[in-house]
Order: structure tokens, then C-alpha cells, then sequence
């Protein structure tokens, strides 16, 4: 049970290794089916850069800091045994705790837990390419547009390089129009940290840092502050953040003509992915705003249908490429704001052709009647299923 398969273990679970599927859920699921007694856990293993000798932990301030520890939280609290492992044990009481010594049970300190520098992926840079940087600005103009940008909006963004660049872009709206974010939330990236130390937002509620930048700010830098999963994203907590955001920017591995998005599976059916918040924030949000290009290799982004639906097109309002805004139909009223804005928008079936017209239409895959993961929607029931590929016949291909 997982919120998402990569590489090898993905690979293994595609070619149905698994005894029983795979159960993958979002962000907000998972803390769900454990606080609703629909996943049990014996024993949470918290690997935490400090900790005092009775278990209080923090993501701060020893030597492999990794900043919030908002998954651990939920693990914690409900496990029936809570081991903390670290290499930095600190003097008690280590406070403020992200998970506190009340729910652990044992402390074990190992010579290193992990290596920090490693936490900054590349995805999570500001991208320098141009076609990324044409996406965001984009972006940025289409939440211009809408009713939701005014004084204290609140806004998440993704960590793929042109959702991050759309911070910048959007800054520069800001300062036009005089107006502060209020609060943002979600993995935390460096550019969101710049923008609450110049003042331009007021606060940062941070479940998972992606970069050194947020690490170093956490409890450091004043309004930025600490969460947990199911504090930000859970669809049974009735306080979730989700809830409150107004817009939300993300990316996405396909889309298709009815707004599906699939970010789990790869054009050849692997799990390669992870829902992550992607569905909780997209529903929980006024305006969810999808960032990708229309084609990646040879392969078409904007599609028939997606491999997997990991969020429902009823919850994706519009959708930015490289070639053209697409605006759901759903949302009429997101298309009369662009249309006063005079921001160009086209179908998302001319998307889908061009991208066609490009690399080709491709061929349907064949899958095996075995089911090697199901995927939860954030409430529990299920919204799709992966099946097993079947292997590559050139005989009858």
C-alpha cells in the first residue's frame, strides 16, 4: 500500500509480482484509511533527523534535516508501535516536536539516516527552458483573470518546472494589482520561501519539503509552518487546507479530452508515478489549473483516453500547453473570464488532434485480465484499476 510505484518496484508490480494488487492512494487518502481503521499499522518506523532520549522528533537540526514531517504524523499517532530512528539524539525536550514522545515507544540511533543533498531533485528547479517559461507565464495569466486573484488569495503549486516557474510570473501580477498571497501550502519549494521572506505572502504551511531552501526555513523563517498529511489534504477532516485553496497549479503525465489526468502510469502502462496531493488539492480548490507540454518524445500528452484516471476530469478546471489553453466546459464561467481577459483558448479536442497530427495516433494497449493495482479515490471508493500488460508479441503486432 503505497502513494506510488518507480522504477524497479514499479516495474515488479506492473509484471504482477505482487501476491494481491497493489492499493495506491493520494495524499489525503491515506491518512483517511488510517484514521477510519481501514489500514491497521503495527509498527511506523519515523526516521527523523533529531530526537530527544523519550522520542520527541523534528525534522530540524542535526545533520540530515529533511525539514516538515507532516506523513509521519498521521503514522504515528495511530500505529501501535512507534519507533524513531535518528543520528542526531538532542537534549530533551526537543520542541517544538513534529511527532511527540507520547506516541513513541522506542528511540534507536543509527550512524546516518540519509543524505539531504539528495532531497533537491531536479524537478524541483525553476525551469530555464523557454517553452516551459511561454507554459507559466500562461498560467499565470489565466489566474489573473479569474474573480479568486485578489487581496490574501491562497495557491499551490506544483514541483514540476513550468508549475514552479509560474510563481515568478504571478509575482509580477501581484505587484501590479498591489495584492499579497495569504497563504500557500503543499511540498514547499525555494521560490515559495523567497516570496515569504519579501513579504508577498503570509504565511506557508508546509507537509514535505523539495528542496534545501524549504528545509533550511522550516521554523526558522517567521509564518513558516508545519503540517500534517491529513491536516492538508484529508476529505474527512472537516479542516482540511485543500479545501480552502484558490487556485491550485499542477502537472500531469496524460490528459485527456474529458479533463481525466493521469499521473500514475506511462504511455506503455508501468507504473511509473504518484498521485500524490493531485487529486485532493484539484478537488478541494476553485480553480485547478493543469501545466504540461502537448507532446514528450513521441508520445502525446492530451489523448483519447488516459492509461489510469488518478483525477477525475471533474475536478480540473483548465488545462495549459504549449500550443493552446484548453477551458473544461464545466466552467463556464472560468471561459467568460478569459474571453473578457482576451486570452485565447481553443477545445480540448483541437489539442488532442494537433498533438495527434505531431507524433501520431497510438496504439491502444493490451492488457491482461489480472489487476496488479487498484487505485483508491481520495474517499476510499475505487476510481481505476492497472492491469497487467501483456508482454510485446512482435508477431502480432
Amino acid at each position: 500500500q503505497t502513494s506510488g510505484i518507480r522504477g524497479r518496484m514499479g516495474e515488479v508490480v506492473s509484471a504482477g509480482k505482487l501476491k494481491t494488487p497493489a492499493v495506491i492512494r493520494s495524499h489525503g487518502g491515506r491518512p483517511r484509511a488510517i484514521e477510519a481503521g481501514e489500514v491497521h499499522i503495527d509498527i511506523a518506523f519515523v526516521a527523523a533527523p533529531t530526537s530527544d532520549c523519550v522520542g520527541n522528533c523534528r525534522g530540524v537540526g542535526g545533520k540530515s534535516d529533511c525539514g516538515s514531517l507532516g506523513y509521519a504524523m498521521t503514522d504515528a499517532k495511530y500505529a501501535d508501535h512507534v519507533v524513531v530512528v535518528t543520528d542526531c539524539l538532542v537534549d530533551f525536550p526537543n520542541f517544538p516536536a513534529s511527532v511527540e514522545a507520547i506516541d513513541v515507544d522506542a528511540v534507536v540511533v543509527a550512524d546516518s539516516i540519509g543524505n539531504p543533498k539528495k532531497i533537491a531533485s531536479a524537478a524541483a528547479r525553476i525551469s530555464q527552458n523557454p517553452r516551459d517559461l511561454m507554459m507559466a507565464e500562461n498560467v499565470a495569466k489565466v489566474i489573473a483573470s479569474t474573480p479568486y486573484f485578489k487581496d490574501g488569495f491562497s495557491f499551490q503549486t506544483g514541483v514540476g518546472g513550468p508549475s514552479l516557474a509560474a510563481n515568478l510570473f504571478l509575482e509580477q501580477y501581484m505587484d501590479e494589482r498591489n495584492i499579497k498571497m495569504g497563504w500557500a501550502i503543499g511540498g514547499i519549494c525555494g521560490p515559495m520561501v523567497e516570496l515569504l521572506k519579501k513579504g508577498k505572502v503570509g504565511k506557508v504551511i508546509d507537509v514535505q519539503d523539495f528542496d534545501l531552501d524549504a528545509v533550511n526555513s522550516i521554523h526558522q523563517t517567521p509564518n513558516h509552518f508545519e503540517m500534517s498529511a491529513s491536516q492538508y489534504a484529508n476529505p474527512a477532516n472537516k479542516g482540511a487546507f485543500v479545501n480552502k485553496l484558490d487556485f491550485v497549479v499542477l502537472a500531469a503525465l496524460e490528459v485527456d479530452t474529458d479533463f481525466n489526468v493521469n499521473v500514475l502510469t506511462g504511455s506503455d502502462g508501468v507504473l511509473r508515478g504518484a498521485p500524490g496531493g493531485h487529486p485532493d488539492t484539484a478537488a478541494g480548490s476553485k480553480c485547478c489549473i493543469i501545466v504540461t507540454p502537448l507532446t514528450r518524445g513521441r508520445m502525446a500528452t492530451v489523448c483519447e483516453h488516459v492509461v489510469t484516471v488518478t483525477t477525475p476530469g471533474d475536478c480540473v478546471d483548465v488545462l495549459v500547453t504549449d500550443y493552446g489553453i484548453a477551458v473544461n466546459p464545466l466552467r463556464p464561467d472560468l471561459i467568460a473570464c478569459l474571453d473578457q481577459a482576451g486570452i485565447p483558448h481553443v477545445p480540448i479536442e483541437t489539442l488532442k488532434e494537433k498533438a495527434y497530427s505531431l507524433v501520431g495516433r497510438p496504439e491502444d494497449l493490451q492488457w491482461e485480465d489480472q489487476v496488479v493495482a487498484v487505485l483508491e479515490a481520495r474517499d476510499g471508493t475505487i476510481l481505476d484499476v492497472v492491469r497487467k500488460i501483456k508482454p510485446y508479441d512482435p508477431e502480432n503486432s
